[in-house]
């Protein structure tokens, strides 16, 4: 919506995983203590991603109001908002390194790891149905709420043009604040979901998945939110490709030159960029 590549959501994604740790712990749930089942583990998985979802938004929502809209409203050029958001990632980062060690951190285990079944040589296990079964509900969610609400009609005209939406009576300060909001709502979510598959928490645990989200909005073209889900997705099956061919140490590589390759000779992306062009 902004143009703005927000290299700082990295951290608020790491929030996200640290805030999911401190629920857990809150909760009584510690490392050797006997996974959850049933109505236990919904609960639990439930309280612990809200945490998570509620400190992340409210960071990004903070970091909107403090660091961007002071450059916003001065007319600052983009890229002194891109240093901006560099530099805010390398100030969390360093936070919580000073705060939590360099060393990883140890997720207590919330759900057992139980093979449901085998699909062509793979093992489907009951973590990642829940991480994908998430997934795609946020995103369902996430496409609803842009598509048909009051506040995504403005999103998608703040997004194609923010002078004209403005005359028309939108309240641009607003709808970027709480876009601010879901993206660091849905970070929190993604932070509490990778906890439980990886059970690792660290001071710059975001970088990667930071770079590898940004991949994912490029290849399915960015401000697509639909584009981004496919990105996602089809970057995953890439990488796990590249794995099993070239070995697991070139998962990383592959996802750059996919970044590379994607910017090189096709830079809108595969579904075509800019949600207010395509559906406002």
């Amino acid at each position: 919506m902004l143009r703005l590549i927000n290299f700082a959501h990295s951290e608020i994604f790491m929030i996200g995983v640290f805030a999911s740790l401190f629920a857990m712990h809150a909760l009584g749930i510690d490392a050797g203590d006997p996974a959850r089942t049933g109505l236990a583990l919904g609960a639990s998985l439930l309280v612990v991603m809200v945490v998570a979802m509620v400190a992340s938004g409210l960071t990004a929502v903070i970091m909107e109001r403090v660091a961007y809209r002071p450059l916003r409203r001065r007319g600052a050029p983009r890229l002194a908002a891109l240093i901006t958001a560099v530099g805010i990632s390398l100030f969390l980062q360093e936070l919580f390194a000073i705060r939590y060690g360099r060393e990883v951190l140890g997720f207590p285990r919330l759900m057992e790891k139980r093979q449901l079944f085998e699909l062509g040589g793979a093992n489907v296990r009951t973590d990642k149905v829940l991480v994908l079964v998430s997934a795609l509900l946020l995103m369902l969610a996430l496409d609803r709420f842009v598509a048909r609400t009051r506040l995504g009609r403005g999103i998608r005209a703040t997004a194609q043009d923010a002078e004209t939406a403005s005359l028309m009576g939108v309240n641009i300060d607003r709808v970027i604040m709480l876009t601010f909001l879901l993206g660091g709502l849905l970070a929190g979510a993604a932070g509490t979901l990778y906890g439980v598959f990886f059970e690792a928490a660290r001071y710059n645990i975001g970088f990667l998945p930071g770079i590898k989200a940004f991949t994912a909005a490029v290849l399915g073209g960015i401000g697509n939110i639909r584009g981004a889900l496919a990105g996602g997705l089809l970057l995953g099956l890439l990488e796990n490709w590249g794995s099993a061919v070239l070995g697991g140490e070139w998962k990383d590589v592959f996802a750059f030159t996919v970044l590379v390759l994607v910017l090189m000779f096709r830079p809108t992306g595969l579904l075509g960029e800019s949600l207010g062009r395509a559906r406002a």
